[in-house]
């Protein structure tokens, strides 16, 4: 009864937010040579009132692809004219990409596949399922592929999505007639987690003598996708850039700047943007201290945000991602977000300190007072000490919250790793072998959300899993839905 009852409310949750996911997953049918149809926009959009502005691709006079390339190196320039990134392709931008590919040849060409690439949201953006039904057509051999673009770069690509509407297609590729093929579904099922319901799916070819799904199926036992990550270092020699007091989420993400949230980059640069002790913003109260932080990033060690008290207010989420978009690192196949960094505070808002866990960031409580901008340090994660990098002096000494979170750094983030254990102890116990070994435990479960049990239920998979995507694709702020068992409100 409580697992339908949760189910319910999971299967709710998703409707919400128009997730098609895993076996659910439909695309047009691949006989078809149509485009594919365009998905449901949520129920809040509105497009004369969305604040992420997309360029206007030059409609097809002849199907030329520099048609497309010359409207996408406009929206290139002039975003550069405000020292920002381009925006991610939306889902009428790589409808006219599919056309221009269609079309283009030689350097043109490249460039296209390279957008398709590497400028599309991955997992249930609108623009991801437009990307998912071409890359799908040409992977099932539906239609024809082009230069740099056949079935089995299809198949590569669909694989850089990380869960969603890829899924279905890659489940059914695992009985390709063609080995390459159904090898290098295989090879891309293995490290993706957002499978959901599609596990089954896979379990069921594994157990009707499937060798790619077998694979697959130890593969995920075997936790190869948190294996092959590299772990987190010993000594992270890291330069300081302090903030004194107490950083309000306000000041990394101001309210007035609100409407820009969605726009990781263009928000980012209201970061810090009234001047305090020992910030300088490039335009007080516009701009922050952007020149400020570039300098330490010339210095060519990671940067790390350092703060009295850290974090305290609401927005937490797009806070934490203004400070991973100066002092993260780059996600492949992610357009405009970042993960990682390290955030250093004598005090983290514990809501904060969860948001950095979640976006695969190492969050640190330390005394900080001897540490000033500028400063070079080594931070030794394992030992709990902090020292000088140029005289090996001990700075101070301190101890992480749990050990896990350094499984979550290596995971990506908190929800990966939830997400992941529970697919390897799925993997496992169909498999008729023992719970994993590989990772962490905590000394005391209550100590830290992170390690709840990987196979306390269906729905508590199924909602975390639902959260994830939603994390993935909106990037400002949401009242996300966390059952409490998977997630402490703090």
């Amino acid at each position: 009864m409580l697992r339908s009852s949760v189910s319910r409310r999971a299967t709710h949750l998703l409707r919400r937010h128009n997730i098609l996911l895993g076996s659910a997953s439909t695309f047009y049918p691949p006989s078809s040579t149509s485009s594919p149809p365009s998905p449901p926009l949520p129920a809040a959009y509105n497009a004369s009132s969305s604040p992420q502005r997309s360029f206007h691709s030059t409609p097809f006079r002849g199907g030329l692809a520099s048609d497309f390339l010359s409207s996408y190196q406009s929206h290139v320039d002039e975003r550069a004219s405000e020292g920002i990134v381009p925006l991610p392709l939306d889902a009428a931008n790589v409808s006219d990409l599919v056309e221009a590919i269609k079309a283009a040849e030689g350097q043109e060409l490249k460039e296209c596949l390279d957008l398709l690439a590497n400028r599309v949201p991955p997992g249930v953006d609108e623009a991801a399922y437009v990307k998912a039904g071409y890359l799908s057509d040409v992977a099932t051999g539906a239609v024809d592929g082009v230069e740099g673009l056949d079935r089995k770069r299809a198949v590569e690509l669909l694989g850089t999505m990380q869960g969603g509407y890829n899924v279905k297609t890659l489940v059914e590729l695992l009985e390709d007639s063609d080995a390459s093929i159904s090898s290098t579904a295989s090879e891309c099922l293995k490290n993706t987690l957002l499978v959901f319901d599609a596990f089954y799916d896979v379990e069921a070819l594994h157990k009707n003598g499937c060798a790619a799904a077998t694979s697959v199926m130890e593969s995920w036992a075997e936790a190869e996708w948190f294996l092959s990550r590299p772990e987190v270092q010993e000594k992270i020699t890291t330069t300081v850039f302090k903030v004194t007091g107490e950083t309000n989420t306000d000041d990394l993400s101001p309210a007035p700047d609100a409407w820009s949230r969605p726009d990781i980059p263009l928000h980012a640069q209201a970061m810090l943007k009234m001047s305090r002790d020992g910030i300088f913003p490039d335009e007080d109260g516009s701009i922050g201290p952007i020149k400020q932080m570039n300098e330490l990033v010339a210095k060519g060690h990671p940067v790390s945000y350092v703060g009295d008290v850290v974090g305290t207010g609401s927005s937490r989420k797009s806070a934490t991602n203004s400070i991973l978009w100066f002092f993260g690192e780059d996600i492949p196949y992610v357009p405009n977000k970042r993960t990682g960094g390290l955030c250093i505070g004598s005090k983290i808002a514990p809501i904060f300190y969860n948001t950095m866990e979640d976006s695969g960031a190492l969050p640190i409580e330390m005394d900080v007072t001897s540490l000033n901008t500028g400063d070079v340090i080594d931070v030794y994660p394992y030992e709990g000490v902090t020292k000088n990098s140029a005289t090996g002096e001990v700075i101070c000494e301190w101890e992480l919250k749990t050990q896990v979170l350094l499984d979550e750094v290596r995971a990506g983030g908190r929800i990966p790793l939830i997400i992941g254990r529970g697919l390897t102890n799925r993997a496992r116990a169909s498999l008729g072998k023992e719970p994993s070994e590989v990772f962490k435990k905590p000394v005391d479960p209550e100590q830290n959300v992170s390690e709840i049990d990987p196979l306390t239920s269906d729905l508590d998979f199924f909602i975390m899993a639902a959260a994830t995507i939603t994390i993935t694709n909106h990037n400002h702020n949401h009242n996300f839905f966390y059952p409490n068992s998977v997630i402490n409100k703090n």
